[in-house]
């Protein structure tokens, strides 16, 4: 609790806020700081942090939740995959209830008699693999550079131990790529970054350079109230003063070399590709497909998946929502054809959704 209560300390908010405040009014023009992280985007509505901030100082959130970014092509080719009676097909909770194309998901063809196992590693469905070796056991690998190494993990591992029915359905993307695309669309305005403390963790500073490098602002936080405003304070001043390269606030967990060893294992199995993101499409290098020498566990090479051809919902606006051009409330949608019991999208599917988040905490109830 003491830990808790540090980052949660009313008197070191309230200096912030101070620092904050008389910062923005030196600025005296309007500073849009955009989060990429579904981690910071849930934090910043449950603590209230936008409604805490001056006028001229607005955050939006960007296209930090793995669910949400997953395109519709992968979810409705993970339909057709999970849906062939031989195989089991495993994956993280949130992926359930994401609808594809036609309005099903993999828990509807769950309860149609799919086999679909719920997991929270690819250790737990690599264990899963073992256990049932008359099976093909497919995991469905989503994530950033967070996940994508205890994959390749478990990868390396079935490679050792000879596994002939794990395979891997990669879905993982690339912060850094996804960020350059961001700043370089100019309706969009970004004068910084609350950069993302998990990938972080992993990937250290040095890939965020190109940021500074256009005259804006960013800054690896926490996910505490004091971590995400002092990194809004830092992103201030180094507006207000001249940028001069990226700042590291969540120190207790980042280093700017990052996990090397993480690093290692993930680019052993892992090359980096041309992926679609939802509402942003195919971005270069911005993905992980699996190394040819690995190519035996790849679900798109070992199953023949047909040419699906995919669409997404006309009425839904993740796309926009996730690229940070209208917030979840702008969706027509919003908080009454689509919430977190029957939702439309992914980012009012998974909990770390835009969507889901501002439902939660932000929304205005009548």
């Amino acid at each position: 609790m003491k830990f808790i209560d540090e980052y949660r300390s009313p008197e070191l908010v309230s200096v912030l806020l101070k620092k904050i405040r008389k910062t923005a009014a030196a600025l005296n023009r309007p500073v849009k700081i955009m989060e990429v992280c579904g981690s910071h985007t849930t934090a910043i509505s449950r603590f209230g942090i936008r409604r805490l901030l001056p006028e001229n100082i607005q955050l939006v959130s960007g296209p930090g939740c793995p669910v949400c970014v997953t395109s519709i092509k992968d979810i409705d080719e993970a339909l057709y995959l999970a849906a062939r009676p031989e195989l089991i097909f495993t994956g993280y909770g949130d992926l359930l209830r994401v609808p594809g194309s036609h309005g099903n998901s993999l828990e509807k063809i769950r309860a149609a008699g799919a086999q679909i196992k719920t997991v929270h590693s690819a250790l737990e469905a690599l264990a899963l693999a073992r256990s049932c070796s008359d099976r093909p056991v497919v995991f469905m690998g989503i994530g950033f550079e967070t996940t994508a190494p205890t994959v390749a993990a478990a990868l390396l591992r079935a490679e050792k131990e000879k596994l002939e029915n794990f395979f891997v359905y990669s879905c993982h993307k690339l912060m850094p790529p996804v960020m350059r695309l961001l700043l370089d669309e100019k309706a969009l305005k970004i004068d910084g970054f609350l950069c993302p403390g998990h990938v972080s963790t992993i990937i250290g500073s040095q890939p965020y350079n190109f940021i500074t490098e256009t005259d804006r602002a960013a800054v690896i936080t926490g996910f505490e109230p004091v971590d995400i405003l002092e990194g809004i304070a830092l992103i201030l001043e180094e507006l207000d003063s001249g940028v001069s390269g990226i700042k590291i606030q969540y120190k207790r967990a980042v280093n700017p070399a990052g996990n090397r060893k993480a690093q290692a294992v993930m680019n052993e199995v892992f090359v980096p590709a041309t992926v679609d993101w939802r509402g942003l499409g195919a971005i270069s290098q911005s993905g992980l497909a699996l190394r040819a020498g690995f190519a035996f566990f790849d679900a798109r090479k070992h199953f023949s998946i047909p040419e699906i051809s995919s669409t997404t919902n006309s009425n839904c606006s993740c796309g926009e929502v996730l690229q940070g051009r209208i917030e979840p409330s702008e969706c027509r949608l919003f908080g009454k054809a689509c919430t977190p019991a029957s939702p439309f999208g992914p980012c009012m599917v998974s909990s770390e959704g835009s969507c889901a988040a501002y439902f939660r905490y932000s929304r205005t109830i009548f």
